[in-house]
């Protein structure tokens, strides 16, 4: 069936709200739920993901719902979804219980996405990113522009994904100057910007003038303090240059709404089944991952040569002349 074929069949379709649906009401033919481990309004990873299925909504007319969890009741938002739709699509490192609850739904596909679970069931597919990669320019350029010698990171747990971040940031300053030191500190939240000035602060404190925000919504504290302190910060998941100008100096691009818009359009167009069960690496070779110095017209601290540099980095990786350590297990 072509695309236009779907296009014109789903155009008669239906949205139905999981909050407000009923028997009397039938389910689109192609019922889509993203379900989100925090809450949407970061200006980063979750708004990325959900820019990614409205654009699947206007292109496909297919029915699009979304349950906000706010750090709590994963399983719940789980089985929600699966009762409503077709496919789901969880977005966040938190919902480990779909390798016992997606067999409860054989019916129901689901797409995780920034996380790996051990063994995906069959109707289950991992979509994971290469941040690593994009982090270790970032690294580099923070090394670069740093005049202390000391840079930092501000993370909002202390897990694999963040993890993943953190080595590849580590490694590319080094890759720029052997002697630099990495400060961390962690928020343990990815909502409370209070929580993730207080960080930043106490890394300026140790000396650091880039600090690198990898807490989702709480990094725009370090933003704020960045404002207030007169260091650098090196954004995350989207080009957030325009959230300070005159301190985001470049932005770790994690392209979640591109990845889930191919995912989902593929499954639209041929569902191909060697998806299912297995793991899909969205890398920097494949468009995902990059570096962003916000528009031309923004203030642009980083010199020429330096992205110049840094360019040249991201064409070795995606070559595979230069590996970038990374914390996920497999591919």
């Amino acid at each position: 069936m072509t695309k236009r074929i779907i296009a014109l069949a789903l155009t008669f379709l239906l949205a139905v709200s999981l909050s407000g649906c009923s028997q009397e009401v039938p389910k689109n033919p192609l019922q889509v739920t993203l379900v989100i481990s925090g809450s949407l309004g970061d200006r980063a990873f979750n708004d990325s993901a959900k820019a990614g299925c409205d654009a699947l909504a206007d292109t496909w007319e297919i029915g699009l719902d979304t349950i906000e969890c706010h750090g709590a009741g994963y399983s719940d938002g789980i089985r929600q979804a699966a009762d409503a739709a077709d496919l789901v699509i969880l977005l966040g490192s938190d919902f480990n219980d779909i390798d016992s609850i997606a067999p409860e739904y054989p019916n129901v596909h689901f797409i995780w996405v920034d996380a790996l679970a051990g063994e995906p069931a069959e109707n289950v597919m991992n979509i994971v990113f290469a941040q690593n990669e994009g982090s270790f320019l970032a690294g580099f350029v923070a090394a670069q522009m740093s005049e202390t010698g000391v840079i930092g990171a501000v993370g909002g747990a202390d897990n694999a994904t963040i993890q993943d971040f953190l080595g590849g940031y580590r490694q590319g300053a080094l890759y720029a100057n052997e002697t630099v030191q990495v400060e961390i500190a962690y928020t343990n939240s990815y909502s409370d910007a209070a929580l993730g000035k207080a960080a930043a602060e106490a890394l300026y404190e140790k000396g650091a003038d880039v600090i690198f925000q990898v807490a989702g919504g709480a990094g725009e504290g370090v933003f704020a303090a960045a404002e207030e302190l007169g260091f650098y910060a090196v954004g995350v998941d989207a080009d957030q240059k325009y959230l300070a100008p005159q301190q985001i100096i470049c932005s770790v691009m994690k392209q979640a709404g591109d990845a889930v818009y191919q995912a989902v359009s593929s499954y639209i167009e041929d569902s191909p089944q060697q998806w299912w069960g297995s793991t899909w690496v969205a890398d920097m070779a494949g468009g995902y991952i990059g570096i962003g110095y916000g528009d031309a017209n923004m203030p642009q601290q980083v010199p020429d040569e330096i992205k110049s540099e840094a360019g040249a980095l991201a064409n070795d990786i995606i070559a595979g002349k230069l590996q970038v350590e990374t914390t996920r297990s497999r591919a």
